[in-house]
């Protein structure tokens, strides 16, 4: 089928490279002119995705409707908080009964809207399924073993999405559930940045399984409180991707949190960037949407602090272990 991918930073240069390789007529969009002259002309994405050699049947554009036109599939891969600019902006060009699929991960700080939710409003009357799970980019795109989930309301959107996706080296599988996969995978950038500035202190492993198990149980509370299936965190778009997030040395948001743990200011680490780590914008998002739901979320409330108020990591930790006792399973 004709594809657009909307985003061509490392996820959503893997994930077209990945529709191509499966036959795919693939347009990606690209901010920048200079990804796609690298594209078209090297088959390569230097800038997000260096070192790794793009098929021939994958085309960059930077006109919404060139990348749009005729295209049945519509992945969007951008960051969280550019995603309803880039969706109005291409909006006129998206096919009637396109299905869309939403690849980034985050909360929309202001609305504190699920990235589907975003697309829905602004590109209406279409099918959309959240893909989410343990995905390093960088690992898709050297065709290493990879599970993921796709999600949607509508379970022939879901498979349809699956089998677009789908090959030796990359599983997808259905969820019905799209606001837990959603937030499993925008909050679990929360607990990344946390767990890094926990490493970055130095305090130690026991310490860190409990923050990241911790941090799964308010995952958990605040998908609930938005009608989540509480099971979806225990699956690949829940834990899965929480502990390769938290662990992984690729991971953006685990390794700006170690240099905020080092004592490093937010700014300072965010200076000269080209990538984005989503888990900074979403964990002041995420305290808002828990205290708008009214949910206890201490991780995620400590981590908006060290982030945004200075308040100094070492007295953080120590702060969440002396916390009022209370049994495990509390809600």
């Amino acid at each position: 089928m004709r594809c657009a991918v909307i985003g061509a930073g490392a996820w959503g240069t893997a994930l077209a490279r990945l529709l191509a390789l499966r036959g795919h007529e693939v347009r990606l969009w690209a901010h920048e002119p200079d990804v796609v002259d690298a594209i078209n002309g090297r088959h390569e994405n230097p800038l997000f995705l260096g070192g790794v050699t793009l098929p021939d049947a994958l085309v960059a554009t930077h006109a919404h409707r060139d990348a749009l036109a005729d295209a049945e599939l519509v992945v969007y891969a951008t960051p969280a908080q550019h995603l309803r600019g880039l969706a109005v902006a291409g909006a006129r060009h998206v096919e009637p009964g396109a299905t869309l699929v939403v690849a980034s991960k985050g909360v929309e700080r202001g609305s504190l809207a699920l990235m589907s939710d975003v697309i829905a409003h602004e590109v209406p009357e279409h099918d959309v399924v959240a893909i989410s799970g343990p995905s390093f980019a960088f690992e898709v795109a050297a065709d290493l073993p990879t599970a993921i989930v796709a999600a949607s309301r509508r379970s022939d959107a879901a498979h349809a999405v699956q089998g677009a996706l789908s090959g030796s080296a990359f599983r997808v599988y259905t969820h019905d559930d799209i606001v837990g996969v959603e937030l499993g995978g925008a909050l679990k950038n929360v607990m990344a940045v946390a767990t890094g500035i926990h490493d970055g202190v130095g305090l130690g492993y026991n310490s860190r399984a409990a923050l990241i198990t911790r941090g799964l149980a308010e995952m958990t509370r605040l998908g609930v409180a938005l009608g989540a299936n509480p099971a979806t965190f225990a699956g690949l778009a829940g834990v899965g991707d929480l502990v390769l997030t938290c662990t992984g040395a690729l991971s953006r948001n685990r390794s700006l949190g170690v240099e905020i743990g080092k004592g490093r200011s937010l700014a300072d680490v965010l200076e000269g960037k080209h990538t984005v780590a989503e888990g900074v914008e979403t964990t002041a998002s995420t305290v808002a949407l828990a205290a708008r739901e009214g949910v206890e979320m201490p991780i995620a409330a400590m981590a908006y602090r060290i982030l945004f108020e200075g308040h100094p990591p070492k007295a953080a930790v120590q702060e969440l272990m002396a916390r009022e006792l209370r049994a495990e399973l509390d809600q």
